[in-house]
């Protein structure tokens, strides 16, 4: 059964919506949401796992580090592979090596496999495969929203797909803590966290049989890939307004992966449990969902993106504040509670919101590549952000009230990293307020096609039966 959307007089209809939209949508959000589960596995219990293979905590941090580093040069490909190939292809090869991934995670616990620092390895194999993954799956949602919504439910559709992949970070955040009350639980969480994989390949495999609808939704759909690839990254890179969103946004999602990523660490050395760590990342993540649900409705009805990506962003930098000095006091269970809550709602609304601003900014170019240059930058500046808060941590003595599992030299203190953070974060705030500045161009266009179509139609209409 498919739902109609009419333009143009007579019965031919010019765009249509296919109620099978959602099953495409389902499967990218459950794509979505596990791979960043298998992203962030280990940083809620990053200490257990330290303990568990014998290793350090620098070397878990690269589970999570090395996903950054793959998708910079993967990112280009993956843009390429969304915009030339289609948007079936690459969900369909990202849900095969996310599941191929996870799978060769559970080698590293089982014995007769894997020994002494060969576990370590399964383990960063896996990471890597699901790493490669990661870039194909976070481009879909506005590609997805451009060739199958019409433009009244873009904003809602490319939220719900965006948003999954902070709520695998919810899920990770409480469900890891939850299966790890001791390392030995190690592989009962592998296993569990294997268990999406394995359902979204198979919905991606046999839920999308087209590479796109056999009529599209809008009339921007009609243009969807309408520029070469290289030609659309030569435009992207003289579009001022883009490269001032892809800098200050793709800063704003690397300061969000370093949050998410260290959090445990920040706040075990002040004497909070993992149980705790992994409720702000909860709260931050959860509050985060809400935040970007009633943006992207908001929007939807408004328009409004520059407006709404200006007052979130700054409300975003505020709440980082607030967290970042109470974080360095012991005993501040609720004020790093309602920070980790705000900086989660404003900042999470702004992901779904700029991507969708990204496209109207650089329309013709192709919703891959343009939201895929952003996220491209954003690895980098997560990479350079994740290397410089590590070097900028002091390694202090034992202190009774730390909850950290320690190694031979000792706990480390993030009282400078979270500073640089939150002033970072600032930053980046100020100069998107200040130089941030362009026209909507996708809807412009489909405003002066929809003109033109009933100028069609009147003319039509006008002309004497003979």
């Amino acid at each position: 059964m498919e739902a109609t959307r009419l333009l143009g007089s007579g019965d031919a209809p010019r765009y249509r919506t296919y109620r099978r939209r959602w099953v495409v949508l389902a499967a990218v959000c459950l794509l979505n949401c596990s791979n960043a589960m298998l992203w962030l596995t280990f940083a809620p219990v990053a200490d257990k796992t330290a303990s568990y293979f014998h290793i350090s905590l620098e070397m878990v941090n690269w589970l999570s580090i090395v996903y950054l580093l793959i998708s910079i040069p993967f990112g280009l490909v993956a843009t390429w592979i969304l915009d030339s190939v289609g948007l079936r292809c690459a969900v369909i090869l990202s849900a095969w090596l996310n599941m191929t991934g996870s799978i060769v995670r559970v080698f590293s616990v089982l014995k007769f496999l894997s020994s002494g620092s060969q576990s370590y390895w399964y383990l960063f194999t896996g990471q890597c495969l699901c790493a490669l993954a990661q870039p194909l799956i976070i481009f879909s949602p506005t590609k997805l929203a451009a060739l199958w919504f019409p433009d009244h439910q873009r904003a809602t559709a490319n939220m719900m797909a965006s948003m999954s992949n902070p709520l695998g970070i919810l899920i990770a955040n409480v469900l890891s803590p939850a299966l790890l009350p001791e390392g030995k639980h190690i592989p009962l969480m592998l296993g569990v966290y294997a268990a999406p994989a394995v359902a979204a390949c198979a919905l991606a495999t046999v839920g999308i049989h087209e590479k796109v609808p056999p009529m599209p939704p809008s009339a921007s759909a009609t243009n969807s890939t309408s520029q070469p690839f290289v030609m659309g990254l030569k435009m992207l890179l003289r579009n001022k307004p883009y490269v001032i969103l892809a800098v200050c946004f793709g800063g704003g999602i690397g300061m969000f992966t370093c949050f998410s990523a260290l959090l445990e660490q920040i706040l075990c050395e002040k004497g909070y449990s993992n149980e705790f760590a992994g409720l702000n990342g909860a709260l931050f993540t959860v509050c985060g969902l809400l935040g970007a649900f009633l943006l992207g409705l908001y929007v939807d009805r408004t328009k409004k993106f520059i407006e709404s990506t200006k007052i979130c962003f700054c409300l975003s930098a505020l709440a980082s504040i607030v967290f970042a000095v109470a974080s360095r006091f012991r005993h501040q269970a609720i004020m790093l509670a309602v920070s980790s809550s705000l900086f989660g709602f404003f900042g999470f609304a702004i992901y779904p919101i700029a991507m969708e601003l990204a496209v109207e900014c650089s329309y013709p170019v192709g919703e891959g590549t343009s939201t895929g240059l952003i996220f491209v930058a954003s690895q980098i500046e997560g990479v350079i952000l994740m290397i410089l808060l590590q070097a900028l941590t002091v390694r202090v003595s034992e202190d009774i009230s730390s909850t950290c599992v320690l190694d031979q030299d000792g706990a480390l203190d993030w009282t400078t990293p979270v500073m640089v953070l939150a002033g970072l974060c600032s930053a980046m705030a100020c100069f998107y307020v200040v130089f941030f500045h362009t026209d909507y161009k996708r809807l412009h266009a489909e405003t002066n096609s929809d003109d033109l179509v009933k100028a069609e139609d009147t003319a039509t209409a006008d002309v004497p039966e003979a």
